[in-house]
């Protein structure tokens, strides 16, 4: 499989490394030096396009893609809310997308384990739930794509939660996530339902970004040949 690479940070070069180490190879790499060499053309050849970039560029990038008919596997976080648009037009044009905000396996067991934790506390309305979401100082954004799509998860569930806010929630509509950001941490991921007797937790941490990289190629090496919108739990057997 012959990987085009759009975003060459840590996690571009991350997603180079388990490439090869699965035997697969790296041809057009995108770095902010050579932006303007995403091309149609460029990516001709190619089997897959992996995007870890920014939430400014994601939309152009995963855009050119989808001109030149280039499956794509998108982790750009801070942009969700335009992700129903690239649905809308992967889905209209009969393109290959999958998108998840973190593409480590465990992340998305987390993910599948939280709606099902949710699901159970709609009867036990005396414990209030709450995020938090600790990283390094390098990361942007804030909450993390992560914290949003936990977020998303426990109000699916819980129909008398309306919005979370990054603060301290006074209200019982609110759902509060907390961004915690410290050296060296590369990703920590908590929900918790808290009463006045005792206190329900699932927490996720990161050792290091090898996961979110494998969970990348993974991801790839199942949009190959396919058509559709599709998340990590698609691709995982776990939706």
């Amino acid at each position: 499989m012959k990987i085009a690479i759009i975003g060459y940070g840590r996690m571009g070069k991350m997603i180079e490394l388990a490439a090869t180490e699965k035997g697969h190879t790296s041809g057009l790499i995108i770095d902010l030096i050579n932006q303007d060499d995403l091309t149609v053309q460029n990516l001709t050849g190619h089997d897959v396009a992996i995007e870890f970039t920014t939430p400014a560029s994601a939309w152009h990038n995963i855009s050119v893609c989808f001109d030149a008919e280039m499956p794509v596997v998108s982790g750009t976080t801070g942009w969700l809310d335009r992700i129903p648009e690239i649905k809308a037009r992967c889905l209209k044009e009969n393109h290959a997308f999958v998108y998840s905000s973190n593409f480590s396996i465990g992340v998305n067991i987390l993910f599948h384990i939280n709606r099902q934790l949710a699901r159970l506390m709609k009867s036990f309305n005396q414990y209030k739930p709450r995020i938090e979401e600790i990283h390094h100082t390098k990361k942007l954004d804030a909450p993390s794509g992560t914290a949003i799509s936990l977020a998303q998860g426990v109000m699916n569930e819980l129909p008398h939660l309306k919005n979370w806010e990054l603060k301290d929630a006074t209200d019982k509509q609110t759902l509060s996530v907390k961004a915690i950001r410290a050296d060296d941490i590369i990703g920590i991921h908590e929900v918790i339902y808290e009463s006045d007797i005792d206190t329900i937790s699932l927490r996720h941490s990161a050792k290091n970004r090898k996961g979110l990289a494998a969970g990348a190629i993974l991801a790839a090496e199942f949009i190959v040949g396919k058509k559709g919108f599709f998340t990590m739990e698609d691709v995982l057997g776990i939706k």
